[in-house]
């Protein structure tokens, strides 16, 4: 055989167990270190140019926060967390449940589709002091603003993995003298898993957005009452504190839903 010669197996042979650590690492250490960096460049930019603490404090203030008002933020953390986990159930199921009625019904596509359209137009900030008034300002008005804003991606991204399947499939399923139930559960279902877990992962973050809004026009605790008073008290150091909470939450449950979906969608 030639020098110039490869071996196919050589070419098709895959990443050895150190090459794949490499790349895992390289996945980690590359937005890390931008992380790290946008840091270390924000900290010197308002330390050089002497920005007042209470526009942009610098990171070391941050993380003075997490150290002496840990308690604090923790107790704000829970409401919104349980706000946002409701919000994303009540919201997806419900998304889920209407779906599946408007693949088996066109009429009822047809009827209700529209004003699903219609509601989802309506700014957040402008339907939630109407869900507050109707709710009161304790938990529902959160859940339910919460599960609003998550319902209608879900509800879209539900009816066209439902409606994926093709014709010859359905086709041969009634061949073979499937009924409605099994082609459902054996052939709809599993071909909509991916739109539905594309849906939920957009869920998993405008949930925590939701929890927040709703806090925000009216609530005693939780992360987004805690923005409101601490922007008003000018405790900059602790606002920015919140809001990197908020993302964390957000980042935390983006994660578990793409956990489940490498558990779940197996193809």
């Amino acid at each position: 055989m030639s020098l110039t010669q490869v071996s196919p197996d050589v070419d098709n042979a895959k990443p050895g167990v150190f090459e794949q650590a490499r790349l895992r690492a390289g996945h980690i250490a590359i937005p890390l270190g931008t992380a790290i960096s946008l840091l270390l460049i924000w900290q010197i930019g308002v330390r050089l140019f002497e920005v007042p603490t209470y526009i942009a404090p610098a990171p070391t203030d941050v993380l003075a926060v997490f150290a002496n008002d840990y308690a604090l933020l923790l107790r704000n953390f829970w409401p919104t967390l349980i706000e946002s986990l409701s919000g994303f159930a009540v919201g997806n199921l419900a998304a889920i449940l209407i779906a599946v009625a408007f693949v088996h019904s066109r009429t009822v596509e047809k009827a209700f589709f529209p004003i699903a359209v219609f509601i989802n137009t309506i700014p957040i900030l402008a339907i939630a002091p109407i869900l507050v008034l109707i709710f009161g300002a304790g938990m529902t008005a959160k859940v339910v603003i919460a599960a609003l804003i998550c319902f209608f991606p879900t509800l879209v991204n539900m009816v066209r993995g439902l409606q994926s399947v093709s014709p010859q499939t359905l086709e041969l399923a009634r061949i073979l003298s499937a009924s409605k139930s099994e082609i459902f559960w054996k052939i709809r279902l599993p071909s909509s898993l991916p739109f539905l877990f594309s849906a939920l992962k957009i869920a998993a973050t405008t949930c925590v957005i939701g929890a927040i809004v709703g806090e925000w026009i009216g609530a005693d605790v939780g992360l987004g009452a805690l923005i409101i008073d601490s922007t008003f008290n000018f405790r900059s150091p602790l606002l920015y504190a919140t809001v990197f909470v908020s993302s964390g939450l957000s980042v935390l449950l983006f994660t578990a839903v793409s956990v489940a979906e490498r558990l779940v969608v197996r193809w």
